[in-house]
């Protein structure tokens, strides 16, 4: 009954609605648009390499799948979805680190900000166009197999002006998406890229859902297979969201200072360092760069690296694990350097009780963080492997399980878990108390 009163009470306020609404419309365009065929598609080949895509699960068109939300698989105009944009967003936030004049824009408050997001709209269009030619060229050579097969082309012709038709149809789609993102952005409720990822990736849960339940009736898995796997689901649910939220909190103490002629006593405040520092990132990286050797091993001559590091093996596994740990430490300490937050605690008169200020502390956060940093990489190196475990331990394909980890389930619930922030605000604002009831709102485990 809670539940449904906050529902109720979220309508009541005209500003949470009307971002509501706007969400929830910008959604359903962004889904219309994954059904979109791209220009010089033959609609009757999509099936074929739909099928041919499910196969090859370890190709750089399954991570794209994820990102996409399936319009890859459908060949649409949203085909590449958000990806360009957020691979053009991390450029920029890794230039911001590495460039003293970027470092410095970004210093500068809300307008430096829409300076670094200008520049990050400007990279999205060259790697739109990069990942655009790609996709172009790869559609070209399934096109050529399928007609030395003599089967249905997937392409209506392979000339040059075909080829840039749909790789600016590809470009044209992922800017519209990047626009609609940043109208949820401004006009809805969260981060509208990852409101758009999140998105995706339901959309596609229903089907793959009903594969397994179908699977289950034609005898090819039992129906316990099916509820196992469900119930591992949402196991994994509760421990991605309970280490989301976990966080180490150090108690700071601030000095006293005088404000006028009265002596302002310090008071105790709290670090809080979460255990996930780096989210999603890890496994994106990881995931991405386990990809090229399976590219290499399209080369003649190179077939062995393919076989060698084949999904599910021991050295693919040995490798994955090994990369999310250095993405995980890299893209830690990328973003809190214990240094910089030991001086800028020092500058504000404030200390770790029983630590000196200054170097000493830098050495206590520095071991804090690297603790904190082995855990939370040690969970996304268990979440990320869980989809290849369970389905080599139950004999399905990896698709039917592929939600149950990875980075699909770290976006899911970290979205979710924002968008529940963004309405517990609006509610308390508004003295409607919280979204699961309650005075207490959702905050980060100790």
């Amino acid at each position: 009954m809670q539940i449904i009163q906050s529902f109720q009470n979220i309508f009541k306020i005209p500003e949470l609605r009307n971002r509501l609404l706007w969400t929830f419309g910008l959604l359903i365009v962004f889904r219309l648009g994954s059904h979109v065929p791209l220009p010089g598609v033959n609609p009757d080949a999509i099936a074929a390499w739909r099928e041919e895509m499910d196969r090859a699960g370890e190709s750089i068109f399954h991570l794209v799948q994820v990102f996409s939300g399936g319009s890859i698989g459908n060949l649409a105009i949203f085909s590449l979805g958000i990806m360009p944009y957020i691979t053009a967003s991390i450029i920029m936030q890794l230039m911001t680190k590495v460039s003293p004049n970027l470092e410095a824009i970004a210093k500068e408050g809300p307008s430096g900000q829409r300076k670094i997001q200008a520049y990050t709209r400007y990279a999205a269009v060259p790697v739109c166009l990069v990942q655009g030619f790609f996709a172009a060229k790869q559609l070209a050579v399934f096109s050529a197999a399928q007609l030395e097969q003599n089967r249905m082309q997937l392409l209506l012709s392979h000339s040059f002006g075909n080829m840039l038709f749909i790789m600016l149809g590809l470009t044209a789609g992922s800017l519209f998406i990047m626009w609609l993102g940043e109208q949820i952005t401004d006009r809805g409720v969260g981060n509208g890229a990852s409101m758009l990822i999140m998105a995706g990736i339901v959309a596609r849960m229903p089907a793959i859902i009903g594969d397994m339940f179908k699977g289950a009736r034609d005898g090819l898995h039992s129906m316990e297979t099916v509820l196992f796997i469900l119930a591992l689901y949402v196991a994994a649910i509760v421990a991605v969201v309970f280490v989301t939220q976990a966080q180490r909190r150090i108690p700071l103490q601030h000095a006293k200072h005088i404000r006028g002629r009265r002596m302002m006593a310090g008071g105790r405040n709290f670090l809080p360092i979460r255990v996930n520092t780096a989210g999603v990132m890890p496994v994106i990286f990881a995931s991405s760069l386990m990809i090229v050797p399976q590219l290499l091993g399209l080369i003649p001559g190179l077939g062995w690296l393919k076989e060698s590091i084949d999904r599910g093996g021991f050295f693919f596994t040995l490798l994955y694990v090994t990369m999310i740990f250095f993405f995980s430490y890299f893209w830690t300490y990328l973003f809190m350097r214990p240094q910089e937050i030991s001086l800028q605690l020092k500058e504000a008169g404030s200390f770790v009780p029983g630590i000196r200020p200054g170097e000493n502390t830098s050495e206590y956060l520095n071991s804090i963080l690297s603790r904190i940093t082995l855990c939370g990489a040690a969970f996304l190196c268990v979440i990320s492997l869980l989809p290849d475990l369970t389905s080599n331990a139950l004999g399905l394909q990896r698709y039917l399980v592929q939600f149950l980890g990875g980075t699909g389930i770290l976006i899911v619930v970290g979205v979710a878990l924002d968008v529940i922030n963004k309405i517990e605000s609006h509610l308390v604002m508004h003295h409607y108390g919280t979204f699961l009831g309650g005075s207490t709102r959702v905050q980060g485990r100790r």
